[in-house]
C-alpha cells in the first residue's frame, strides 16, 4: 500500500527543557484517557516523524499545548523556530484567554507571527449534560468571554473549540452571533459515553452545531481508556461526523503525542483510511489533507 499523503490537522510538540507546561511537569490533572505519564517527556519533530513514518505527512497544524498561561505567545515564538528548522508545523493554533484583560494584546502577539491561523481557549464546561448553567463565568455564554471572542475576526483568526458535546448548543449560538469566525470543533465533540443514550445526545448536539455554516469538525481524540482503537469501535463515530457535517467540513487529525496513550499513529490513521475506504479518492483527499489546507489557509 502506498504511503498516504496527510496533513495532520491537530498535533502537539513540546520541549520540557526550554518551555513550561504545568500539566506535563507538575501535578497530574484529571484526563479522559487516565494516566498520561508516558507523554510527560520532550516531544519534538523527530519524535513525531518517527511515530508517523508510515504516512507521508506533508504538513501539519500545531495545537497549543497548554503552555505557561502567563506567556502564551512564547509557545508561538518557539514554534516558529521549530518550523524554520524542521519544516513543521505548517500552521499554528495559539492559546489565549478570552476573558482576561490581556486578551487583545495576546491575540495581537499571536497574529504578528505568520503561521498562526486560529486560537484555542477551552471554555468552562459542566461535568454532565444536566448540569449546564447558561452564561456561567468562563463559558461561551459569559459576556466577558464573548467580548474577547469578538476580537478574533479583526485579526482574521479562526477559533478552535474543545468542549463536551452538551455545550454545542452554546457553540451553535456563538457561531450564529459571530458568523465571520469559523469554529473548528476539536476531538469530534468528545463522544466518550458510548451508550445508546450518550451517543444519541452526542449526535443531536453535533447536528445542532453543524447546522451553522461556519461550523467545522476535526475527527480526532476518539480513543477510549483501556480499550484498543479499532475500526469496529470508532467507525460509526467517524461516519456519523462525516454524514452530519458533510465531507467538506471535516478533517482527520492524530492528536499526537496525546493520543499515543491509547493508540499508535498507524492505528489511528490506518483506522481512518479503512473507515473511508469506500469513499471516492477526491473525498478521501479532502479528509486527509485538502480540507486542513483550505480551512487553516496553509501553504504546502
Amino acid at each position: 500500500m502506498t504511503r498516504l499523503k496527510v496533513v495532520d490537522a491537530h498535533h502537539h510538540l513540546w520541549d520540557l527543557a526550554r518551555n513550561k507546561h504545568p500539566w506535563l511537569q507538575g501535578e497530574r490533572i484529571p484526563f479522559r484517557y487516565g494516566d498520561y505519564g508516558a507523554i510527560c517527556r520532550t516531544y519534538l519533530p523527530d519524535d513525531y516523524r518517527r511515530d508517523s513514518a508510515s504516512f507521508d505527512v506533508i504538513g501539519s497544524v500545531h495545537m497549543e499545548a497548554e503552555h505557561d498561561p502567563a506567556d502564551p505567545v512564547r509557545e508561538t515564538r518557539w514554534l516558529h523556530e521549530v518550523a524554520e528548522r524542521y519544516g513543521i508545523p505548517s500552521g499554528i493554533v495559539g492559546a489565549a484567554f478570552l476573558d482576561r484583560d490581556d486578551a487583545d494584546s495576546v491575540l495581537a502577539g499571536h497574529a504578528a507571527f505568520p503561521l498562526v491561523r486560529s486560537i484555542r481557549h477551552k471554555p468552562r464546561s459542566a461535568p454532565a449534560p444536566d448540569m449546564v448553567v447558561p452564561g456561567a463565568p468562563g463559558s461561551m455564554g459569559d459576556p466577558r468571554w464573548r467580548a474577547g471572542y469578538r476580537l478574533l475576526s479583526k485579526r482574521r483568526l479562526s477559533f478552535d473549540l474543545q468542549t463536551p458535546w452538551w455545550h454545542l448548543p452554546e457553540a451553535a449560538q456563538l457561531a450564529r452571533d459571530f458568523p465571520d469566525t469559523p469554529i473548528i470543533l476539536n476531538h469530534t465533540g468528545l463522544p466518550s459515553d458510548r451508550s445508546a443514550q450518550g451517543l444519541a445526545g452526542w449526535r443531536a448536539a453535533m447536528e445542532r452545531f453543524a447546522a451553522e455554516p461556519n461550523a467545522l469538525a476535526k475527527i480526532s481524540g476518539i480513543g477510549q481508556p483501556g480499550k484498543p482503537w479499532t475500526v469496529e469501535a470508532n467507525g460509526p463515530i467517524v461516519r456519523d461526523v462525516i454524514r452530519i457535517f458533510g465531507v467538506d467540513r471535516c478533517m482527520f487529525a492524530s492528536n499526537f503525542p496525546v493520543d499515543s496513550v491509547c493508540a499508535t499513529f498507524d492505528e489511528i490513521f490506518g483506522g481512518f483510511r479503512a473507515i473511508v475506504a469506500d469513499m471516492t479518492a477526491g473525498d478521501q483527499a479532502k479528509l486527509f489533507r485538502d480540507n486542513a489546507i483550505r480551512h487553516y489557509r496553509l501553504t504546502i
